[in-house]
């Protein structure tokens, strides 16, 4: 059997430090319990919460991007839907669970999702290679986003890099079971 560039030790590994890196960013205490008083940092709480919104927004834009490219990958090359559905059934939760939250009397304001940029492989081997570097490039950027994210929204992050982590290792395998 021929080693992949992503081991199972090599994703798991990285899935626990990514686990940990979360549980130790929500170690830090909160200070809302000042007897009522607003804290002297509430602007610095509205750029945070301003910064924290931009971040859901890109996730989001990016797993519709994602979704778009599967969704092209599984119609080029229907001997592969099968193996892609559970995991761009996950992308679609993520993309649920990363949504920023609406304020009261906000519209609803579901958006096309945008269309993937170039074609798809013809070769479905690479197609499906196409996903699995896709969903690497997505565990990245939630894990640099993880140092400007605040404890609640790093948590998620770190869940979602986790699994875009093992997807990629998954799309890989899948890649090399293709037929061509």
């Amino acid at each position: 059997m021929r080693r992949t560039g992503t081991t199972r030790r090599g994703a798991l590994t990285a899935t626990g430090a990514l686990a940990l890196g979360a549980v130790l960013t929500g170690c830090g205490g909160d200070d809302d319990g000042a007897g009522g008083k607003q804290p002297a940092h509430s602007g610095a709480r509205a750029t945070t919460a301003k910064a924290e919104k931009t971040l859901r927004e890109k996730a989001v834009r990016d797993g519709a991007l994602l979704l778009a490219q599967y969704d092209l990958v599984a119609e080029a090359h229907p001997a592969t839907a099968a193996g892609l559905v559970p995991l761009r059934a996950a992308v679609a939760e993520h993309g649920k669970a990363l949504a920023p939250p609406r304020a009261k009397g906000e519209p609803k304001g579901d958006k096309a999702p945008p269309a993937p940029a170039g074609p798809v492989s013809a070769d479905p081997k690479a197609a499906v290679r196409e996903l699995a570097a896709a969903e690497r490039r997505r565990a990245d950027a939630h894990t640099e986003a993880l140092l400007s994210a605040g404890p609640e929204l790093a948590r998620l992050l770190a869940s979602v890099a986790a699994a875009a982590a093992a997807h990629a290792y998954l799309l890989t395998e899948l890649a090399e079971e293709t037929a061509v």
